[in-house]
C-alpha cells in the first residue's frame, strides 16, 4: 500500500535517499527543502519520477510554512516526516557554548518540527496511515548520556523528543502516531566518512520502522533497526 510522504530537509543525505526509496516504491512524494534552486540531486530525481514533488521551504519560516499549507489544503498526508536540522558547532564542551548557536539549533531541531505538526496536522489526519515522524538522536536520549559534552545537538533532541512524546498524546484522539527515530551514525555530511553505515542502509530500516508504526506504537522513539531507545 502507497500513499503520501511528506519530507522536511530532503536535499541531501538521509533526506534524499528517503525520498529516492518512497518514489520508488510508488509513493507520492512531497520534498521540501531550504534551497531548491541549488538542490540539484533532488531535481534530478525529479527527473526520474513523476511522483515526487519539489517545494521550497525553510522550516523556521512560519509564514512561509503557513503558506504551503493553504497550497496543500485538503491533500491528505499518510507520514510527515521532520527531517531538516541544524547540527551547529561540533565539539562543544562546558565553558563554549555560543549561546546565538544554541538558539538557532533548538529552533531548527526542536521548534520547527512542532510547527511543522501543528501546521499540517488536518492534512496527516486526513489520511490512511496518519503518521508523524521526527529525525532524533541517539544522543538525545538522558540514559544513553556516559559521556556529557555536546550541549548544543543533545539538548535540542533531548527537547524536540519530549515534543514528540507530548503530540503523541495531545494527537491521539485524532488517530495520529507519533515517534522519534534515530537514524545510525551515517555517511553524510553531517556524520562524516568515518560513520558505520551508509544512507542507504539507514533509511531502508527508518522506511520499515515507518511503515510499521500505528497508535500502540506511537509516543516511543525507535533506532533505524526497529529497536526501541530510551528516553
Amino acid at each position: 500500500m502507497s500513499g503520501t510522504i511528506m519530507i522536511t530537509g530532503s536535499n541531501r543525505g538521509i533526506g534524499l535517499e528517503m525520498c529516492r526509496q518512497f518514489a520508488a516504491d510508488g509513493w507520492r512524494v512531497l520534498a521540501c527543502c531550504r534551497d531548491l534552486p541549488n538542490a540539484s540531486e533532488l531535481r534530478s530525481l525529479r527527473g526520474q519520477y513523476p511522483n515526487l514533488r519539489l517545494f521550497q521551504l525553510d522550516v523556521t519560516d512560519y509564514a512561509h510554512m503557513a503558506a504551503l499549507a493553504k497550497a496543500l489544503q485538503g491533500e491528505p498526508i499518510d507520514i510527515l516526516l521532520n527531517n531538516a536540522g541544524y547540527y551547529g558547532p561540533k565539539g562543544v564542551s562546558f565553558g563554549h557554548v555560543d549561546r546565538d548557536e544554541w538558539r538557532r539549533v533548538l529552533e531548527s531541531n526542536t521548534i520547527a518540527p512542532y510547527m511543522m505538526a501543528e501546521t499540517f496536522v488536518d492534512n496527516v489526519a486526513a489520511s490512511a496511515r496518519r503518521v508523524i515522524a521526527v529525525m532524533s538522536s541517539k544522543v538525545g536520549s538522558i540514559a544513553d548520556n556516559s559521556s556529557g559534552g555536546g550541549y548544543i545537538y543533545r539538548s535540542s533532541k533531548t527537547a524536540v523528543n519530549q515534543v514528540v512524546k507530548s503530540l503523541s498524546i495531545d494527537l491521539s484522539e485524532r488517530g495520529i502516531s507519533v515517534i522519534a527515530l534515530h537514524p545510525g551514525w551515517v555517511k553524510t555530511d553531517m556524520g562524516g566518512p568515518g560513520a558505520l553505515i551508509s544512507a542507504e542502509e539507514s533509511v531502508a530500516g527508518l522506511k520499515r520502522v515507518l511503515l510499521d508504526t500505528d497508535l500502540p506504537r506511537s509516543g516511543h522513539f525507535y533506532n533505524y533497526d526497529g529497536g526501541e531507545i530510551p528516553w
